[in-house]
């Protein structure tokens, strides 16, 4: 039995779609994060980086696991499923993952704090990683132009990158001119273990579009103060 410990973030959403369509069965385990409940002792022994998501593998001797992408390798090579086997197409995969962990994520994530969270209104930054973000659709779109997934099969690298680019709206960018990454978005998202997966746990936002005034301001008071902590890594 595989434990999960998550919230509602496309970090999160990884690994519960990932495990979803591993067919692995886990206990949920969900973290608040604006209670700080992933920099308490007990967790932090599993994430040293008080981060979520991470995993235990109770059927590998509670074999803990932190950093999204490093979970997805580890499923993956688990399970023999979602990767491929061969050294050049192992490595393409990993390839979109890292385009993920190093560009997608972080540049959407701090769209997501200038231009949603931020105390005061930085528009120079918000210009800056918007902008980002749209160039990184962009290198996105034409991978998808004449492949239907990133790397191959689908795979890990899918996962990964649609759980966040599915957010777009939140980061205040569009996909219009992106053709390819739309039908790569809306196939993505029909799959029955990817709907599971997004509600694991459920967000109290709907990252896909627009969203209830009262519950956006709930949350984003909530992000302030965190910021205003230190903890500004919070997707």
């Amino acid at each position: 039995m595989i434990e999960l410990f998550t919230a509602a973030t496309p970090n999160g959403h990884k690994v519960s779609i990932a495990l979803e369509e591993l067919g692995l069965p886990y206990e949920l385990r969900v973290l608040s994060l604006s209670k700080l409940e992933q920099k308490q002792p007990g967790f932090m022994a599993i994430s040293p980086n008080g981060r979520i998501p991470a995993i235990v593998d109770h059927d590998a001797d509670d074999f803990a696991i932190f950093e999204s992408g490093a979970i997805l390798i580890y499923l993956a090579e688990k399970t023999g499923k979602l990767m491929p086997l061969d050294p050049k197409g192992r490595s393409r995969l990993i390839q979109w993952l890292m385009f993920q962990m190093g560009g997608i994520g972080p540049m959407m994530g701090q769209a997501n704090v200038f231009f949603r969270y931020f105390p005061e209104k930085i528009q120079p930054a918000i210009d800056r990683y918007q902008n980002e973000c749209t160039r990184l659709f962009g290198v996105l779109n034409e991978r998808l132009k004449d492949n239907e997934y990133l790397a191959g099969d689908y795979s890990i690298a899918d996962i990964a990158n649609w759980a966040w680019v599915r957010t777009y709206r939140w980061s205040g960018v569009g996909i219009e001119e992106f053709p390819h990454l739309k039908r790569w978005l809306a196939e993505i998202r029909a799959r029955p273990a990817v709907q599971r997966g997004i509600a694991m746990p459920a967000s109290e936002i709907n990252l896909d579009g627009p969203e209830d005034e009262k519950v956006e301001q709930d949350r984003a008071a909530d992000i302030r103060n965190m910021v205003e902590l230190g903890n500004k890594n919070i997707t």
